[in-house]
């Protein structure tokens, strides 16, 4: 497997908050995120840039959804917290097919151990997230999504 390395910059990120029990139901933190993010419909400038990122925060032990903004975006009352961007190993795969992701993660992990320019870079607010890179429509019209991992590493000090 060929693997990505990209860089994410810094932005602002209204936050879902941790929710311990994976809730995407109507009521749920999730899916209350899911609604106040999927509403806003971002400038063209905006537009073409992934803006939502989930992951599990290992310190608090839940999933978090952050939805990135720009200066014209409203927070939706939700929490603003900060990123502070970095380089990141990316895979794709079909939303859901947990197996394939399993596998593609443990080939990223031991591509990153084994490189000798890159290393983890984990910490708090710092961790393997994933995005959602299939457009709505097309989800629609085939059935199916396609999801992005990105996992943080850092160049190694040589």
């Amino acid at each position: 497997m060929e693997f990505r390395v990209i860089e994410l910059p810094a932005f602002k990120a209204a936050s879902s908050g941790v929710d311990k029990n994976f809730d995407f139901s109507s009521t749920g933190v999730l899916g209350k995120f899911d609604r106040y993010f999927s509403a806003i419909v971002p400038s063209p400038r905006d537009s073409f840039l992934p803006r939502d990122f989930m992951f599990y925060d290992e310190e608090k032990q839940g999933m978090v959804w952050w939805w990135a903004l720009s200066e014209d975006m409203d927070n939706g009352g939700y929490e603003v917290v900060e990123f502070h961007g970095g380089y990141y190993l990316t895979y794709a795969y079909k939303d859901g097919d947990e197996e394939a992701n399993g596998r593609l993660y443990g080939e990223a992990l031991k591509y990153i151990e084994q490189s000798e320019d890159f290393e983890l870079d984990i910490r708090p607010n710092h961790y393997a997230m994933g995005h959602i890179i299939t457009p709505a429509e097309v989800i629609k019209v085939q059935g199916w999504a396609q999801m992005e991992t990105f996992i943080p590493i850092k160049l190694k000090n040589k």
